[in-house]
């Protein structure tokens, strides 16, 4: 095993998005030379405040779409290691465009990524995926998985883990001929920067601001973005090559989600709990009607949503634990970080304040929410492009 310790110049993609700026921050803390690429009609906040943050340094952008080679191949000129963090995210099933938008983005997109750097002779690439792509004991769901369970491709999946469980052939058949790939698997993510944001990020705004109805019980596991990116680190220098490695920081219910906003934000959780039978009914009506003759407005929650929260999926993360030496740190600290952030943004209002009239900044579409648990672990909005209408339904 190569172990990596100089990476260069470190090529990013993502970086306006939950988890890309999460990786920028922590590279330019740590005072690497980094390039982002980013696309020019998008709104790219975060990449701006995460420079900011960091005096002295500055992210090399390169604008343009991971699906055009040509941009990736004069982006990934003179980088040294680089990070695909970059993917389009949805719940929801779509219409045919909206499908080969999806595929074209992460799949197309990732096998562009991946020529771009072998040609330019990049050393290691790390691609981030998403632990809806790992499969599961169908008959006991809830069961720890690790990197070696089969995916069944015949088991009711979202089409976004669909193009995941690709991403990753992508990756294998880029190993095969010899290029240097390590798949990073994330898991719902928390933690600050996030700027688009992201579904767990709107979530905590709405209960924050006292916008969020009702919940429905469940769980799945959840990684602290500061956890994420150190995984994404060690992937980079001591992964093996070909491997992936699943990063979660804690399985939590969404019961005990709710006790830690609770405590971070000082508002009441909804009193409504929704059996989840019931919303699963509700998604499949609502999500068929609203996708039919309202494919614009934001479905809060779909039937792959419900899915994936009643599974209750567990993670074992023995692998990364014992190959990288991964130490995943706290979950409440992730939500107090992300709390902080948003208040210093003004999108959420105040500890001290809440309760009172105050002045918040209306995020991006909303009515009152309902949450449910559909987390794609990839993140939520990983910065490729703004999140579509579709796209922003909240879910844990």
């Amino acid at each position: 095993m190569e172990e990596i310790s100089h990476l260069g110049k470190v090529f990013v993609t993502g970086g306006a998005g939950h988890v890309g700026a999460n990786l920028l921050h922590r590279l330019l803390q740590d005072g690497h030379d980094v390039r982002a690429l980013l696309r020019p009609a998008d709104v790219n906040d975060a990449v701006d405040a995460v420079e900011q943050s960091v005096p002295g340094t500055r992210v090399d952008r390169v604008f343009g779409d991971f699906r055009d080679l040509d941009v990736l191949r004069r982006a990934l000129a003179g980088c040294t290691t680089a990070f695909h963090v970059g993917a389009k995210v949805s719940t929801v099933s779509g219409s045919p465009s909206d499908l080969r938008d999806l595929f074209e983005s992460n799949v197309i997109g990732t096998a562009n990524v991946l020529q771009a750097a072998r040609e330019a002779g990049v050393k290691r690439v790390v691609v981030t995926g998403s632990f809806s792509a790992v499969g599961y004991d169908v008959d006991r769901p809830s069961h720890p998985a690790d990197e070696t369970m089969p995916f069944q491709p015949f088991d009711g999946h979202m089409p976004y883990g669909r193009t995941k469980i690709l991403v990753e052939h992508e990756c294998l058949k880029a190993v095969a001929v010899g290029q240097d790939v390590v798949i990073a698997t994330s898991c719902a993510v928390l933690g600050p920067w996030d700027y688009i944001p992201s579904r767990m990020g709107r979530t905590l705004m709405d209960f924050a601001n006292g916008r969020l109805r009702a919940y429905v019980p469940g769980g799945f596991e959840f990684v602290a973005a500061r956890d994420l990116v150190e995984g994404h680190l060690l992937a980079m220098k001591r992964g093996r090559r070909g491997q992936k490695y699943v990063f979660s920081t804690q399985f939590l219910t969404v019961d005990e989600i709710m006790d830690i906003f609770e405590s971070v934000t000082g508002r009441p959780r909804p009193r409504l709990r929704l059996p989840p039978p019931v919303m699963a009914a509700l998604a499949e009506i609502t999500s068929r009607f609203l996708t039919r003759f309202f494919p614009k407005v934001p479905q809060r929650f779909t039937p792959g949503a419900v899915r994936i929260l009643r599974m209750q999926r567990h993670a074992d993360i023995s692998k990364a634990k014992t190959e990288l030496g991964y130490a995943p740190t706290s979950i409440r600290a992730a939500i107090e970080e992300a709390f902080a952030d948003f208040e210093r943004r003004g999108l959420v209002q105040p500890k001290a304040t809440l309760g009172r009239t105050t002045d918040v900044k209306r995020p991006v579409s909303g009515s009152a929410s309902v949450v449910t648990q559909g987390p794609s672990g990839g993140t939520a909005a990983n910065g490729h492009g703004r999140p579509r209408k579709d796209e922003k339904g909240l879910s844990l």
